[in-house]
């Protein structure tokens, strides 16, 4: 039996790891993927100070310190099922079973799909496997590209793959339909665009993005947004376009393109024709949470995290004795947020183990969250310090709830 069982090796998982292994605690972890970084593997961006954060040095340094301290890892082994037996919570998998007292769910985010016509044609493929495959396999998806679905992930993605020598041809719309309406609405994306305004390199974007603070600026911004669109590192970002169809005989030939009125209708006879050789699809992530719906977490949806998200405190502790969540799947953010939040939950479990005098720690992890989150550089939900809060009045009811039940 280990002290600590931890699902997920991406940046939360990690340094959670190294936190519980500096306290004495024995730690393992399993993950589904070859190699321990998890999403932190593809990320890739310069800093306001002009450094570099590269994913792939920031999780080799986290996972070459979690071995020297005695972490021990099982990749590429999926979870199959886990439960609760008395004290004790059972692991699953095709190896072997596994028990701990304290189980960490680290499992991170997925993405959503957005249904695009001819979207089943090869050379279709997530905006998330295209930063994987240029990030960290080294191998480009195509030579001229076109991203559908203008969100925060798919512009910093857009910068990647720009920076990788890739053609991008451009960042527009999907098909306004049922499914995609809120993506398809050009004054619901120029909100959530205005969040990465600060990484364009051209400062007419970055100073005209500040006069887009109150509604009638943003809705002549719409009125009037060029129909070429606005390039930010040379990349047309349109949101009066949207694609209609992809085509191609075989694979990925080209998209068609349709200017879309102020609500995201389509135009009649605004039809025209891009010839790219493969086609992202960004549909935005959600918490992968199937682990802690299995293990009896009760959930709540909170938009502003990314959708429904397990209960947890500010601690890392769910309702269920012994169990603890850590990053993406508490709520979509950045991996530095990630991997303050695996302290958290590191030394909420040591200090759950009987590790003596660690509230302070604990309490100052807690601050290093916040202050963390509110310092990101790229923010994928605009409200999420009001996520937060929601979560923790939830937290608070629930709480004050069972207080009151009869023992």
């Amino acid at each position: 039996m280990n002290d600590v069982i931890i699902i997920g090796a991406g940046p939360a998982g990690l340094s959670a790891a190294i936190t519980c292994a500096n306290k004495g605690l024995d730690v393992l972890i399993i993950d589904e993927y070859l190699k321990p970084g998890g999403r932190l593997l593809g990320q890739l961006y310069e800093e306001p100070d002009g450094t570099w954060w590269n994913g792939i040095h920031e999780s080799a340094k986290l996972y070459e310190e979690s071995l020297n301290k005695g972490v021990q890892f099982l990749m590429n082994i999926p979870v199959n099922n886990i439960e609760r037996i008395q004290e004790d919570w059972v692991i699953y998998t095709e190896d072997a079973t596994f028990y701990t007292r304290h189980l960490l769910l680290a499992t991170g985010a997925a993405e959503s799909p957005v249904p695009v016509t001819g979207w089943t044609l090869p050379g279709v493929m997530s905006v998330g496997a295209a930063q994987v495959m240029t990030n960290v396999h080294r191998v480009k998806p195509g030579e001229k590209g076109v991203i559908i679905g203008v969100n925060v992930l798919s512009a910093a993605i857009a910068m990647e793959l720009k920076l990788a020598g890739i053609d991008v041809a451009c960042l527009t719309l999907p098909k306004n339909n049922q499914l995609t309406e809120e993506a398809a609405q050009p004054r619901n994306v120029m909100e959530s665009l205005l969040h990465v305004s600060h990484m364009a390199p051209s400062p007419l974007v970055r100073m005209g993005s500040k006069f887009m603070k109150n509604k009638l600026m943003k809705k002549l911004g719409i009125t009037f947004y060029p129909k070429k669109g606005v390039k930010m590192w040379d990349i047309p970002i349109q949101l009066r376009k949207a694609v209609i169809n992809i085509y191609g005989n075989g694979q990925v030939e080209g998209v068609t393109l349709a200017t879309i009125d102020t609500n995201g209708e389509v135009l009649k006879g605004s039809e025209e024709h891009i010839a790219c050789d493969f086609v992202c699809i960004a549909g935005g992530l959600y918490p992968l949470t199937e682990l802690a719906a299995v293990a009896g977490c009760p959930f709540y949806l909170i938009e502003e995290l990314g959708g429904y998200v397990p209960l947890h405190n500010t601690r890392m502790e769910t309702t269920v004795s012994g169990l603890y969540v850590a990053g993406n799947i508490t709520g979509i953010e950045g991996a530095k947020v990630a991997v303050a939040q695996g302290v958290t939950a590191g030394l909420s479990i040591a200090k759950n183990s009987g590790v003596k005098d660690l509230e302070y720690e604990v309490k100052q992890s807690i601050q290093s969250i916040e202050s963390t989150r509110k310092n990101a550089y790229i923010q994928f939900h605009p409200d999420v310090a009001k996520g937060k809060r929601i979560l923790q009045e939830q937290w608070e009811e629930y709480k004050a709830s069972a207080e009151k039940l009869p023992l």
